[in-house]
């Protein structure tokens, strides 16, 4: 089934050399391109990815929503039906990309998302305050639109052609939450699977800081908020 489908991945990457080829390694060979969206990165980021053979693109505005719609824009017109979406920073497992997508594939789900709470997550892979807020959002965007999910977990795939009818504008620490939102204000058909987690390589440079922590938090809320009083 998976052979009759044209399939991206893009990876955002801000400072990410050590973690990236384990990524690369892991993903499986079905995948049509892998495109690794370069996010401004001051270490050998963009040298580790151009020596791995993949597409390299560079977004100079920091920012994960930055790097996705850099690669997004890349891909509008190279006929994809699934977009997969994975960090650099090798906390999720690539090999567990079949479970993504075969939703997708066999029973015409539009988003698919795993989900690290349903899954097997190592002790200390998720900070409390990522824990919390997950809930918090996932709680917000029930009562709100009535879809149950239990994460914004970044390991995601959708349907392009569902993509493009989200029309992603954020740019920053809102991206997974807007496309939640968005796909539930347009009653698309997701579904939530469980995956595996482990530590990732390297500090989170969301979570892994009280700046950070603070600046998601309130980025998630302002958008979960503003959602209500929009299309």
């Amino acid at each position: 089934m998976i052979d009759d489908k044209r399939i991206v991945v893009i990876i955002p990457a801000f400072n990410e050399e050590e973690s990236l080829p384990n990524v690369i390694g892991d993903i499986p060979k079905f995948v049509d391109e892998i495109i690794v969206a370069n996010n401004g990165s001051s270490d050998n980021t963009l040298g580790v990815a151009e020596s791995l053979g993949v597409t390299v693109l560079t977004e100079y505005e920091k920012g994960y929503g930055a790097a996705c719609l850099k690669a997004i824009d890349y891909v509008q017109n190279k006929n994809y039906n699934v977009v997969v979406f994975l960090d650099a920073d090798y906390s999720d497992y690539p090999e567990e990309m079949t479970l993504i997508l075969e939703p997708i594939i066999k029973d015409d789900v539009d988003l698919a998302i795993g989900s690290r709470i349903l899954g097997n997550r190592a002790k200390g892979a998720m900070l409390p305050q990522a824990i919390w807020g997950n809930w918090l959002a996932s709680f917000l965007i029930r009562l709100f639109w009535g879809y149950k999910f239990t994460d914004l977990g970044p390991f995601r795939a959708i349907k392009f052609s569902s993509l493009q009818k989200l029309e992603m504008a954020d740019r920053n620490f809102g991206w997974t939450v807007e496309m939640q939102i968005k796909a539930a204000k347009q009653k698309m058909k997701c579904k939530e699977i469980p995956v595996s987690y482990r530590k990732r390589i390297g500090k989170s440079k969301v979570t892994g800081t009280f700046a950070g922590t603070i600046k998601a938090s309130t980025k998630i809320l302002y958008l979960i908020f503003s959602s209500l009083f929009s299309k």
